[in-house]
């Protein structure tokens, strides 16, 4: 337990909304119970301490884009981490090379380069792109912002550039992961027959708000649509990262990691290959949201782990969503 000194002084620092000093204390706490061999409850304490710190960091970046921004743009408060991602090893290798560079920018500055910051994501829908831009924060300790194209881009002449302009001045003086996902929508080419002047004039204003952009943040864009995008864009990003679906091994890697402790007993050679089957033409997004819908009913029935039988319903129930697509189309 903790020491009187302990206790009277988290009281005082609560009292006084001293958020640094309680978080020091309960540290010290987690500390003396870990060398008594409690070492569950220090755990616990640390992670207390942890998530509270980070949901006040989340609140008070939350303040800061309500205060300049409003509604163009969403601040995210997940956390995800690179084990969460199921890519291959080539894209991982680069989205890790990314991490790497940013946490050795100053190195990196002192050679007159700059660190890899604007990323452009393609690939089909629910293949990881999303995940990518909240994996980078996760890892990079950084607000996770989502820019809301459709608020961005108006029918009224300039709004849309001005617009644009006020979310790149937060990108440069607020550093954090900027998703701008489905940029198609601004990124489309400049050349296409049936485009209006005001989109040639988005797209010029993105060429020059990212060529010219020199803060330390993170730019992600996402689009499902690699054909309609301004082949100027191309050069203004630092990588482009191409996303497919996943492979039969990626399908049984991603379901492991999801179902987590709930993952059936029997996950042997002889039911793996049923599921892999079942699989083999969904994304990741369908796959994930099968194995928690799984997981889901463990949870309501009462049992410790996901039966094989379950696993394999909830992607046939999955799967069924787009045969009923395709008939009604």
């Amino acid at each position: 337990m903790a020491t009187a000194q302990q206790i009277k002084s988290l009281l005082e620092s609560h009292l006084q909304d001293d958020r640094e000093r309680f978080a020091t204390i309960a540290l010290q706490v987690a500390a003396h119970e870990a060398k008594k061999g409690h070492s569950a409850l220090a755990n616990d304490i640390r992670n207390i301490v942890e998530n509270i710190q980070k949901n006040h960091s989340t609140q008070k970046h939350a303040s800061i884009v309500d205060k300049r921004l409003g509604e163009l743009v969403r601040i995210s408060p997940d956390v995800h981490r690179i084990p969460e991602l199921v890519v291959n090893q080539e894209l991982r290798a680069r989205l890790l090379q990314v991490v790497k560079e940013f946490r050795q920018r100053d190195k990196i500055r002192k050679h007159g380069l700059v660190q890899r910051r604007k990323l452009l994501l393609i690939g089909p829908p629910g293949t990881g792109k999303t995940l990518t831009a909240k994996v980078l924060a996760g890892e990079l300790h950084l607000p996770m912002y989502t820019v809301a194209i459709d608020k961005v881009v108006t029918k009224y002449l300039g709004e849309t550039s001005a617009k644009m302009r006020q979310v790149f001045d937060l990108i440069s003086n607020q550093t954090g992961v900027y998703l701008f996902d489905e940029f198609d929508a601004i990124g489309a080419n400049r050349e296409r027959d049936n485009d209006v002047g005001e989109m040639r004039r988005v797209v010029n204003s993105f060429l020059q708000f990212i060529e010219e952009e020199r803060g330390d943040s993170i730019i992600v864009a996402a689009t499902n649509i690699r054909k309609i995008l301004d082949h100027a864009l191309y050069r203004r990003f630092d990588d482009v990262l191409r996303y497919s679906q996943p492979t039969a091994s990626e399908s049984l890697q991603l379901m492991k990691n999801r179902l987590s402790t709930f993952r059936p007993v029997r996950f042997g050679p002889k039911s793996v290959a049923p599921l892999q089957t079942l699989a083999s033409s969904m994304n990741h997004a369908d796959i994930a949201m099968s194995c928690d819908n799984a997981i889901k009913n463990c949870i309501l029935n009462d049992k410790s782990k996901v039966t094989i039988a379950r696993l394999e319903e909830c992607l046939l129930e999955r799967k069924a969503v787009y045969e009923d697509e395709e008939e009604l189309s």
